[in-house]
């Protein structure tokens, strides 16, 4: 997988290329060339991690109703810049406005440190800042959003319908990942669980069929 060709695509708004390369790299998994195993991340998705090659990384996130959101910690920023391609269904991806804040804060900034070993580590800073919300952008299949690291925003899937995203990112020097947290909540830990190989080979097989099959009309 060539990431700085799948970034120009990216770019350029190419959805079908990039749609290629995801169904590509699923077809790989549900026969068994490719053995990554798929881990269900504690803000309500299962990631595929299909390419790591040093600050860049490639992603296929399923979004489904059988993965629960497990931390209250759904603001955060990447210490990656990120490109998001929809493969299929849509989302609801909103940008928050955050400033720095000592007489009436909203929330207290936590450091998020992700170990090898699947635990992802939130802990407190001295940082107070007040977070209000800003612009929304719904992304629907084949369309392209782009978030700068640093950026603090939440994702979800308004009606819970499947959907799922191509997500290419590029690790950024002296960054780190944050998250918006309660103000006296302390630090705590949360695990990403990884799934077997056949909870891949399914997972996989569920998201190859739907990027195959036309996008169902709204609801109601």
């Amino acid at each position: 997988m060539d990431y700085p060709a799948l970034e120009r695509a990216a770019r350029r708004g190419e959805s079908a290329e990039l749609v290629r390369h995801a169904a590509s790299e699923l077809q790989q998994v549900v026969t068994g060339r490719r053995a990554l195993r798929a881990v269900r991340h504690p803000l309500g998705f299962v990631c595929l991690p299909v390419l790591r090659d040093g600050a860049d990384g490639v992603c296929v996130h399923v979004f489904g109703p059988t993965d629960p959101i497990l931390t209250d910690h759904q603001v955060h920023s990447h210490s990656w810049d990120l490109i998001s391609t929809v493969l299929y269904g849509h989302l609801d991806n909103r940008r928050m406005g955050v400033a720095e804040e000592t007489a009436e804060p909203t929330h207290r900034v936590f450091e998020v440190l992700s170990r090898p070993t699947g635990v992802d580590e939130l802990r407190p800073t001295r940082r107070l800042v007040r977070c209000l919300p800003g612009p929304g952008q719904t992304s629907s299949r084949g369309q392209t959003y782009a978030l700068p690291a640093g950026e603090f925003h939440t994702t979800v899937v308004p009606d819970g319908r499947p959907t799922a995203t191509l997500v290419l990112g590029r690790t950024l020097p002296g960054r780190a990942d944050l998250s918006l947290g309660p103000l006296r909540a302390p630090g705590h830990r949360v695990v990403r669980r990884m799934c077997d190989a056949a909870q891949t080979a399914r997972i996989a097989q569920a998201a190859l069929r739907r990027i195959h099959e036309p996008e169902p009309p709204p609801a109601g």
